[in-house]
């Protein structure tokens, strides 16, 4: 839902962007488009270019305001706490705004927000005693489940038309309507599976990307001691 517009409030890059990201969450990157932001903060598209050069800086400036909710390694905290805090973070801002993985990760667009985000944790990792070699496949390691896991589980969103499924039962029915010719009985463990993905989780509960966050964590903290 698009917040009112303030036409007493003056326009600056700030409001513009926020703005802008505003309309990609609403309706993705195809959503957005200079006249549509225009109308959104009640102006010209023109006056728009008194506060982004073009179409490719406000891309730019909406994928800053993403990182900017990641909460960075800072220096003398516990690594992984600080690793933790910052993956979590990032996958959160990162599903909040679903546009923004595709958009991070295209290699002609490095900005300073992604170099700051890159040094924070491989300084984290330097500084606490992994060397040189061992810092680049742990940052990787991190970075890749960052934004691998996310771009995965938003690939795996149904969509809103998708019919309600409650149950195991209501479940095997719709494979039973989609494909009429299988037989349930042949996949018992795919099922079972289902079945979890239908299970309400408490909310202290961790889901796999935390599993597999903690998995990376204590892998990294075994090489780092064997030597």
């Amino acid at each position: 839902m698009a917040v009112p517009v303030d036409r007493r409030v003056p326009l600056n890059r700030e409001r513009v962007l926020r703005a802008a990201m505003e309309l990609a969450d609403e309706g993705g990157l195809d959503a957005l488009s200079m006249r549509k932001l225009g109308h959104s903060l009640g102006v010209e598209a023109m006056s728009l270019y008194n506060h982004v050069t073009n179409k490719d800086d406000l891309l730019d400036g909406i994928a800053d305001l993403v990182l900017a909710e990641f909460k960075l390694p800072s220096q003398g905290e516990d690594w992984e706490e600080a690793i933790w805090k910052c993956a979590i973070s990032g996958h959160d801002a990162l599903l909040r705004h679903s546009w923004a993985c595709n958009l991070i990760m295209s290699s002609s667009r490095i900005r300073p927000s992604r170099l700051r985000y890159m040094e924070s944790i491989l300084a984290c990792f330097r500084q606490a005693g992994f060397s040189p070699e061992e810092t680049s496949h742990a940052y990787h390691a991190v970075d890749s489940h960052i934004l691998g896991f996310t771009l995965w589980q938003l690939g795996h969103v149904m969509p809103a038309t998708f019919p309600q499924i409650r149950s195991k039962e209501e479940l095997a029915v719709l494979i039973a309507t989609w494909l009429p010719g299988l037989s349930i009985g042949e996949f018992p463990y795919l099922l079972e599976h289902a079945e979890q993905h239908l299970r309400v989780r408490r909310p202290d509960e961790e889901g796999a990307f935390e599993l597999v966050l903690r998995l990376i964590l204590d892998g990294l903290k075994r090489m780092r001691d064997a030597f």
